[in-house]
C-alpha cells in the first residue's frame, strides 16, 4: 500500500506578553514626593522658634497684611515681618517677637580687650623677629636683641656686647649700628596703636665723673637719646608714654652686676591696661604739685643731659644729619679727661 500522504509540520511561534504600561511609576513618584514634603514640613516645624511659628500663623490668618506691610515672604531672613494695622483682617494679631537684651559683664569686656591686645602684640613680635632674620644689617646684632611678651606688653631689649657697646664710654652718644637698629624698628613698631615706654639701664659700676652726675642721669640720658632716634625714624612722638632711667636698679644679670648685658635699652610696647596705669600716675602729678606751701616737698631730680625740645617733624632724616642731631654730647658735660664708668 502506497503511503503518499503529505507530512504537515506545525510551527508554533512563541511571543512575549505585551507592555502593561508605566502608570504605576508616576503614582509611586507622587507618593514619594508627598512623603518627602510631609517630613520636610515636620522637620521645619520642629526646628522653628516660637516667633517664627507665630509669624507663620499670622501669615495664614492675614496674608494681605503681611505681604503689603513688611515682606512677601513668610519668614524674612533679614528680620521679622510685621503686619500693617490698617490692612489687617484680624483685630488683634500678636506676632511681636520677644526682645532680649544681651549684656556683657565689665570683666568680660576687660578680658576681651586684653586678649585682643595679646594677639596684636604676638603678631608684632613675629613681625619683628622676621625683620631681624631677613635684614642683613640686623642679623649681625641678633644676639643683642631680645623679644619677650610680659604682663605689661611686648618688651624689646637691646643690650651691650663685650666689644660692641651701644653708646660711647660714659656718654649718651649713640653708636651708628645702634641708630640703625632703632631706625629699622621704628617703622614696624608704629604699625600698632599701642604706646611705648623707653627705659635706660646701666651696670653697677659707679660713675666716676665731676659733679653730681651719676648712673641715674646717664641712664635717663641714654633712654632719651633712644627716644630721639625713634622719633627721627618716623615714630610718632605722641605715642611715647614714658622715658625713664633705672641706673643699675633693675639688672638683667643679677649674679654679675658688671656684665655688659646689664647696659641696655628697653622698649616696652604697652598694653592698654599698662598704658592706663602710666597715665593714671602722670595725672596724679598736678595734685601733688598743688599741695600746701608748708607741706614737705620732694626735690626734683636733676634735668637729664640728653633732654631736647620736642621734635617738630617725625620725617626721617638723612643718616649724616641724623647722627649730627642725635649726638650732641661732643662738647657737653659728659666729656671727661679720665675714663668714666659705663
Amino acid at each position: 500500500m502506497d503511503n503518499n500522504q503529505p507530512i504537515i509540520v506545525k510551527r508554533i511561534k512563541k511571543t512575549a506578553g505585551g507592555h502593561h504600561g508605566g502608570a504605576w511609576k508616576i503614582a509611586f513618584a507622587d507618593f514619594a514626593t508627598a512623603m518627602m514634603a510631609f517630613f520636610l514640613v515636620m522637620w521645619l516645624m520642629s526646628s522653628a522658634t516660637p516667633e517664627q511659628k507665630r509669624a507663620i500663623s499670622g501669615y495664614f490668618q492675614d496674608p494681605i497684611g503681611f505681604t503689603e506691610s513688611a515682606s512677601p515672604y513668610v519668614i524674612d531672613l533679614g528680620g521679622t515681618p510685621t503686619p500693617a494695622p490698617d490692612r489687617t483682617l484680624n483685630e488683634q494679631v500678636d506676632i511681636e517677637p520677644q526682645q532680649t537684651e544681651a549684656t556683657i559683664a565689665p570683666d568680660q569686656v576687660e578680658n576681651l580687650a586684653e586678649q585682643l591686645d595679646k594677639e596684636r602684640l604676638e603678631l608684632l613680635l613675629q613681625e619683628l623677629q622676621n625683620k631681624v632674620d631677613e635684614n642683613p644689617e640686623l642679623t649681625r646684632f641678633k644676639d643683642q636683641i631680645l623679644f619677650e611678651i610680659t604682663q605689661d606688653g611686648l618688651r624689646i631689649q637691646i643690650m651691650d656686647a663685650e666689644n660692641r657697646p651701644m653708646f660711647a664710654l660714659g656718654s649718651a652718644q649713640l653708636q651708628p649700628y645702634f641708630e640703625d637698629i632703632l631706625l629699622a624698628m621704628a617703622d614696624t613698631i608704629r604699625a600698632v596703636p599701642n604706646k611705648i615706654s623707653v627705659s635706660g639701664h646701666t651696670d653697677a659700676k659707679p660713675y666716676s665723673g665731676r659733679g653730681e652726675f651719676g648712673n641715674w642721669e646717664l641712664s635717663a640720658g641714654r633712654a632719651n637719646a633712644a627716644r630721639r632716634a625713634l622719633v627721627a625714624g618716623g615714630y610718632p612722638e605722641e605715642q611715647i608714654a614714658r622715658v625713664v632711667g633705672y641706673a643699675s636698679s633693675a639688672l638683667f644679670d643679677r649674679e654679675n652686676p658688671l656684665n655688659p648685658v646689664n647696659r641696655r635699652i628697653d622698649i616696652l610696647v604697652l598694653t592698654k591696661k599698662a598704658q592706663r596705669n602710666i597715665e593714671g600716675e602722670q595725672s596724679e602729678a598736678p595734685d601733688e604739685a598743688a599741695a600746701p606751701a608748708g607741706a614737705p616737698q620732694t626735690p626734683a631730680p636733676p634735668a637729664s643731659p640728653g633732654a631736647l625740645p620736642p621734635a617738630g617733624s617725625a620725617d626721617p632724616l638723612p643718616p649724616g644729619a641724623l647722627r649730627e642731631r642725635l649726638n650732641i654730647f661732643e662738647d657737653g658735660v659728659l666729656q671727661f679727661d679720665q675714663p668714666a664708668g659705663e
